[in-house]
Parts: C-alpha cells; sequence; structure tokens
C-alpha cells in the first residue's frame, strides 16, 4: 500500500490507516504512536493540548469504529479500522519487546497494574518491577519528573502507556518532548485491560466487527454507556470540518466533562 493510501488527514490529524506491521515500522527508530477513541477524539475541538498530541503524534492510527464508519459515509471513502487492541497484540510478539529490560510500562493504579502484569508474564513476558510505573492522576497540564528521570535511567527502548484517553495521549508527547532520547511510545489505553481480565475480555471476532463498545457497555453500563453517546458529537465535527483540523472560538468550546 502506498503512502498516499495508507494515511487519511481527518479533523486535522494524519491518521494511518495501513496495516497493523506497517504502523509498528513507523516506530522502528522511536516515536510517539496514539490511538484515539471517539469518546476523546470529541475534544479535539476544544482541548488544545489534547490537539496537540494528535497532530504532533507520529502515527496515529484509526482505532475509533465510530469515526471510521461516520468518515467512510460522508466521504465516500473506504478505509479500514485497525484497532489498538490488535495493534497491542500484533506488538507483544516482536521479540525485542519480550525482552525483559526493553519494554517499560506505564499503569493506571495498582489494582490493575497486577492484572497487566501478571498477564505478561504468564504469557512469556518478563515484566522487572522497575520496569512498572504506577501513574498518578494527572491534571490539566502534565508533570512527571519522577518518571522521566526513571527512564532516563533505564533507557528502555519501548514505552508502553495504558491510562485513560486524553491523557496518555498528552502524557505521550511529554515523554517526547522532555526525555533526552526517542524511544517508541506506545499509547494502547485499554488494550491490554482487555486481554489482562482487567477490563471485559473482546473476542476477536467482536473486535473485527467492530463491537468492542458494545461488550464494554455491557459489563459496566453506568460507566460506559454515557462516555460512548457522548462520541455523537462526533458526527457534526466531522460533517463540517471533514480534513480540517477544528479550532473553534472561545465561546463555543464546550465544559470539559469527567471521563
Amino acid at each position: 500500500m502506498s503512502e498516499t493510501l495508507s494515511e487519511r488527514q481527518i479533523l486535522g490529524v494524519n491518521f494511518y490507516v495501513g496495516n497493523v506491521q506497517g504502523a509498528i515500522r513507523r516506530l522502528a527508530q522511536g516515536g510517539l504512536l496514539v490511538v484515539p477513541a471517539a469518546p476523546a477524539l470529541k475534544d479535539v475541538a476544544w482541548n488544545e493540548d489534547y490537539r496537540e498530541a494528535l497532530t504532533s503524534a507520529d502515527v496515529a492510527i484509526a482505532d475509533s469504529a465510530f469515526m471510521v464508519l461516520v468518515w467512510n459515509l460522508i466521504q465516500g471513502d473506504s478505509i479500514s479500522r485497525l484497532s489498538g487492541l490488535k495493534y497491542l497484540k500484533e506488538l507483544l510478539q516482536l521479540h525485542e519487546v519480550r525482552i525483559p529490560g526493553n519494554t517499560f510500562w506505564v499503569m493506571a493504579g495498582s489494582a490493575s497494574s497486577k492484572k497487566n502484569v501478571d498477564w505478561l508474564n504468564a504469557g512469556g513476558i518478563t515484566v522487572p518491577p522497575e520496569f512498572v510505573y504506577q501513574a498518578p492522576i494527572y491534571g490539566s497540564k502534565i508533570e512527571d519528573r519522577e518518571l522521566i528521570d526513571k527512564l532516563q535511567l533505564l533507557r528502555p527502548k519501548h514505552v508502553v502507556i495504558t491510562v485513560g484517553g486524553g491523557t496518555q495521549e498528552r502524557l505521550g508527547l511529554y515523554l517526547k518532548r522532555n526525555l533526552d532520547y526517542l524511544p517508541a511510545i506506545h499509547c494502547i489505553g485499554a488494550a491490554i485491560a482487555f486481554l489482562s481480565g482487567d477490563q471485559v475480555r473482546i473476542p476477536d471476532w467482536a473486535d473485527r466487527l467492530y463491537l468492542g463498545w458494545l461488550f464494554r457497555c455491557l459489563s459496566s453500563p453506568r460507566r460506559f454507556v454515557p462516555r460512548y453517546l457522548s462520541a455523537s458529537q462526533l458526527i457534526p465535527l466531522l460533517w463540517h470540518y471533514r480534513d480540517q483540523l477544528p479550532v473553534p472560538e472561545a465561546s463555543e468550546q464546550p465544559l470539559p466533562q469527567a471521563d
């Protein structure tokens, strides 16, 4: 697939829409990969830091089934979704990622960290304790010198960030700009939780059929149904801005919503 056919400019973000091996190859020399989900992507119009993280990423993959479906409908296009879950599965097959000390994991809390690390260890991926970091709750501006110091001391080739959408992208950009070397920074969010059992498991067939959102909603309706309903705000954004970056006037910006 040519470079032109494997990319689409959507809402000002250069999305990679090729195959998973191509996405991984693009980070062979380091860089930032983001996997924007629809509930976070709807905020690209008013969240300046999030918008900057997406537009500054080296690779943004089209993980959002909703975005892909709406885009194809209004543009008459035929791009395919590349899920973050599929990307992570392929990434974890790489020999260099499986070598202890080559990959550093940023996890969202102790309970999630334990489940995820136990699952990785059971699958033959040994993760030394010093290569796991439990991320604090970040505010509107991200500053984490402890994490920077750890990474610069350990110098892993890969950094995998598993915290929530809207935050992980900003954290990834912070690391890219503040580290004194450039690892491959993979912002894969909840993908590992679907494998480890920290969240509901999503079968391969459901991921292929764009039904991961349904499994999450059924597992925890109060948490996920409002979140996915909010993604409907993408429709007018995509219709109006198409390939352009939406930057509305300050008076048009909505109030931030809780994750």
